[in-house]
């Protein structure tokens, strides 16, 4: 008999998107600027090794700017605030750098246009996930969080005519479809994208659903709170993959690793190369010998780096 197949396949693209490199950006360039300790609010992106690098770099990471010494610097997170947050940290006197991702700021901007036109505003996403909390902070009332097709049956607007809707960039087509299709019906003059899913989250996905035939298998790298990583797993799964959500190659089961298999690898937005460089070592200790790198779309997105002087 021949020998057994144990092949990894590493996925295209993976890793981080322009919003995550402009966000740790940010922070390292305000550690050069204005030295240790710089303060954020909240993780600066759902990655738990990439946390705990910056704070051994001199970050601390709060949950509420009431722990950020007064004239202090505060960065906001690549997921963005609200109004109320902004504005609280002027009255605490903080000095503040706003790194939102600049897709994430520009559903920001439909948000409030809509709004300021008279509109309800539908966000399609997470209830609690912070991008979702900062987006529908954006404005003072006549916005709702729809997360699932029984609250979109049953959302009340003030006029059935006036209605526009976002989505939470981290989501997946699959999540938003039937979401949308219930709007479309009981508001047939609603405005929107037809979603605001960024680029980066829409290319690993597909790469997902091409690779489900090959692989047997889906190791995710990516953060437990990472919403788009999720989404990774989940794509993959409905491909026809096993898959796995996995901080590193520390959180990987050899039950996972059967003899025969072909293994997936891609990383979600936030999570760094270097640990996906430490999954692929690992497997290949326990003998998957056989590497193929899939070629994928390439992503020329950059977006410079926030400062103090920077206002949206």
């Amino acid at each position: 008999m021949g020998k057994k197949r144990k092949k990894i396949v590493l996925a295209n693209p993976r890793g981080f998107c322009a919003g995550v490199e402009r966000a740790i950006s940010t922070v390292k360039l305000a550690l050069k600027q204005y030295g240790a300790p710089i303060f954020v609010l909240h993780e600066i992106v759902h990655n738990k090794n990439v946390v705990q690098e910056l704070e051994r770099m001199g970050v601390v990471f709060v949950n509420d700017l009431v722990d950020v010494p007064r004239n202090a610097i505060c960065i906001f997170s690549a997921h963005g605030v609200s109004v109320a947050t902004e504005m609280r940290a002027k009255t605490l006197g903080l000095r503040t750098i706003d790194g939102t991702c600049p897709l994430v700021g520009s559903v920001h901007n439909m948000v409030e246009t809509y709004y300021a036109d008279g509109y309800d505003v539908l966000i399609i996403g997470h209830h609690k996930h912070p991008e979702v909390e900062g987006t529908a902070g954006r404005v003072s009332g006549n916005v709702h969080i729809v997360a699932t097709e029984e609250e979109a049956q049953k959302i009340q607007v003030q006029d059935p005519d006036r209605v526009a809707y976002v989505t939470q960039t981290t989501l997946s087509q699959d999540d938003i479809k039937e979401i949308r299709n219930i709007l479309l019906e009981r508001f047939p003059g609603i405005k929107g994208p037809e979603s605001n899913i960024c680029y980066a989250t829409l290319n690993r996905q597909r790469a997902m659903k091409e690779l489900g035939e090959c692989c047997d298998t889906l190791l995710v790298v990516g953060s437990k709170n990472s919403s788009n990583s999720n989404r990774l797993r989940e794509v993959g799964e409905r491909a026809g993959m096993k898959g796995y959500l996995i901080d590193d190659e520390h959180d990987i089961e050899k039950k996972w690793l059967k003899d025969g298999s072909t293994i997936c690898i891609t990383a979600g937005a936030s999570a760094p190369e270097r640990l996906v460089q430490g999954v692929i070592a690992f497997l290949q200790k326990q003998g998957f010998d056989q590497f193929e790198e899939i070629s994928g779309k390439e992503e020329r997105v950059s977006f410079k780096p926030a400062t103090l002087e920077e206002k949206r």
